[in-house]
């Protein structure tokens, strides 16, 4: 294969973002001067402590919860396991499309004796609330569902899903990694925890959290000190999550203007691609947020074609980062109905709010010579 371009392009941002430079005095400040454990009584301890709550109360802010409902953890990986493990009893519904943090641990469970019910979704996409409706039994304990779907950008009707569990008091978890910063959204009372990571809003890695509304029963999964209101054992990674707090805090008041010009250069980019491949097709028939294009280039390799665009600069996925350097397709698109030779072919590329039009054209240019 032959190098056309020298310009090197991103285009995987849902497995992460490039943090925004203007986190880093402050990440910085915290890792050097503020590099005290928030749980010493003497004065560097405190300040960190400080620190800490700062952090807690600003991500409360922006997403509209109390202050002792953000338990802070490493990864959104953790935190939806911890609440998966912490809260699962009696029959619990979740969906086959969800991502491996959560799909897996729920298998994990249904083999520890729990029954699980997996959601079936189609072409669409997404669990609709009547699916859920249907599945709900009288000993169903929990409902685990992905806001959106980190590899089509499918979003699932919450606000309806979390009616539906509030009406019935069933906890309702919700997977919102793929969420923040690409559409708005409000916590409905039927939502009993949600998730979030860092590096997927252009926080640095290693900083997460999860809402847990009050009453909430959780068993600790992580045990060893008291820590996060004693739900998450282990010093807290006070820098990453002062950087994050801050991310969050940009993206609330900076998304409205970003998103739109978001949307419309993933429009523009989908287009061109059928043109330049008319028998191409977007994976996920229903609504997506504005970032995400899962595309299947049908009669095409996409593992040959990820190679193509890497060797010209350009840095797309087959599906989620936690499953890179897999061989086999991807188990979403399978379960949404696509065959093993169209999910082999599918590529997903996502935008970032740093994304531009110059980017989306030098891509199109190295595509329309495959």
């Amino acid at each position: 294969m032959t190098r056309i371009s020298t310009k090197t392009i991103y285009l995987d941002n849902n497995a992460t973002t490039a943090p925004d430079p203007r986190l880093l005095d402050l990440y910085t400040k915290a890792a050097f001067d503020t590099f005290g454990n928030p749980s010493s009584i003497h004065s560097f301890g405190q300040k960190a402590k400080a620190e800490l709550l700062s952090a807690r109360e600003t991500i409360a802010k922006v997403v509209g919860a109390r202050t002792q409902e953000i338990v802070f953890t490493a990864t959104a990986t953790e935190a939806l396991n911890m609440l998966l493990r912490g809260m699962a009893r009696g029959h619990i519904i979740t969906s086959s499309v969800e991502h491996a943090a959560v799909f897996e641990t729920s298998e994990h469970l249904k083999k520890q004796g729990l029954d699980v019910t997996f959601l079936d979704v189609g072409p669409y996409g997404a669990p609709t609330p009547e699916a859920l409706s249907a599945a709900i039994r009288s000993d169903t304990r929990l409902i685990c569902l992905m806001a959106v779907n980190n590899e089509t950008g499918v979003y699932t009707d919450i606000n309806a899903m979390a009616e539906i569990a509030y009406k019935q008091s069933i906890p309702l978890i919700v997977d919102g990694v793929a969420l923040f910063g690409k559409m708005a959204f409000k916590l409905h009372p039927g939502i009993s925890a949600i998730c979030f990571s860092g590096h997927k809003f252009y926080a640095p890695k290693g900083a997460a959290f999860a809402f847990i509304r009050k009453g909430t029963r959780v068993t600790p999964f992580i045990t060893g000190g008291h820590q996060e209101l004693g739900l998450r054992a282990g010093t807290e990674n006070l820098s990453g999550i002062v950087a994050m707090a801050d991310a969050a805090r940009i993206v609330s008041e900076e998304m409205e203007h970003y998103l739109r010009p978001m949307q419309s250069l993933r429009e523009y980019f989908e287009g061109e691609i059928v043109k330049l491949f008319p028998t191409a097709t977007i994976n996920g028939t229903g609504p997506r947020v504005a970032n995400t294009s899962n595309i299947c280039f049908n009669g095409h390799e996409g593992e040959a074609l990820l190679m193509y665009l890497d060797l010209n600069g350009i840095a797309a996925s087959m599906g989620s980062a936690c499953s890179s350097g897999a061989l086999e397709p991807s188990r979403v698109l399978l379960n949404m109905g696509l065959s093993r030779k169209q999910a082999l072919a599918s590529i997903r590329f996502s935008l970032s709010r740093y994304t531009t039009r110059e980017e989306i054209e030098k891509t199109l240019e190295v595509l329309s010579k495959y």
